[in-house]
């Protein structure tokens, strides 16, 4: 049986769609995933994979099972030359696999269960925050996620490498205008929190023990003064001086913990 073939050439129709996909994958239903630990917590969270590039070394070493497990599970395996996976890498030295995914789907009323606890992120660009806020939102408990559609895309290469597979597992909806989102969140009693460097109650002084969705606005500007108006409650975090801001994720990590923290009594 001769060996399997490794594509070698950057002009193989396998590399074109991968670097397609990451220049790009939002209107494609699909998304890359880089790196052995995310490509088994997608399988852990049932995300199908549909193709996979490995390196010779990756699907000869400690990883040899996991591309076992890709391959029985009917997922297109290629093996592509070191250089050729690694040109198409965000990091600086590749990991050795990088695998097409179908997008997973939520049921949004899944986020709505038991008592609602919601991060709600308006205008995040940076996709390293949109990730980080889901893996934070997951840590804390929470019970889902808003994205708007001027935020950065959730499962785009950067977003998922900050959630570490938080964004398989959490229920999260993106794309909604503010309107939309602001709706759905009043037709359920969920109470709206934002959250404002200044003229909000102290967190530690409110009750988050109800339903509650917290309001997180761009990394520079916040939220827009309108959208905070909307909100039923402002909510501020007291920081030392000259210190008056905090990244998105550090500032939702507080408010969700404290509502953990309250929640278990």
């Amino acid at each position: 049986m001769p060996p399997p073939e490794i594509v070698t050439s950057r002009a193989n129709p396998l590399v074109k769609r991968l670097r397609a996909l990451l220049a790009d994958s939002a209107r494609s239903g699909l998304a890359v995933l880089e790196g052995g630990k995310l490509v088994e917590e997608a399988l852990e969270a049932g995300v199908a994979i549909v193709e996979c590039a490995v390196t010779p070394d990756f699907a000869e070493g400690r990883h040899a099972a996991l591309v076992t497990r890709l391959t029985d599970g009917g997922t297109a395996v290629r093996l592509v030359a070191a250089g050729v996976l690694g040109a198409l890498s965000e990091t600086q030295t590749s990991q050795g696999i990088l695998a097409i995914a179908r997008r997973p789907a939520f049921d949004e009323t899944a986020m709505f269960g038991a008592t609602p606890l919601i991060v709600a992120g308006v205008a995040l660009q940076n996709p390293g925050n949109v990730g980080a806020v889901l893996r934070t939102a997951e840590a804390a408990g929470a019970t889902g996620a808003y994205l708007t559609a001027e935020s950065a895309d959730p499962m785009s290469w950067k977003a998922l490498r900050g959630s570490m597979g938080s964004a398989f597992r959490l229920p999260h909806v993106s794309g909604l205008g503010v309107d939309a989102m602001l709706a759905r969140l009043a037709e359920r009693g969920v109470t709206t929190i934002a959250s404002v460097a200044s003229g909000g109650d102290r967190y530690d002084r409110m009750d988050f023990t109800g339903p509650v969705a917290f309001l997180f606005g761009n990394e520079g500007a916040g939220l827009s003064s309108d959208v905070a108006a909307r909100a039923g409650r402002r909510v501020a975090i007291p920081m030392a001086a000259p210190v008056d801001s905090l990244n998105v994720a550090v500032a939702a990590g507080v408010l969700l913990f404290e509502a953990r923290r309250q929640r278990r009594g």
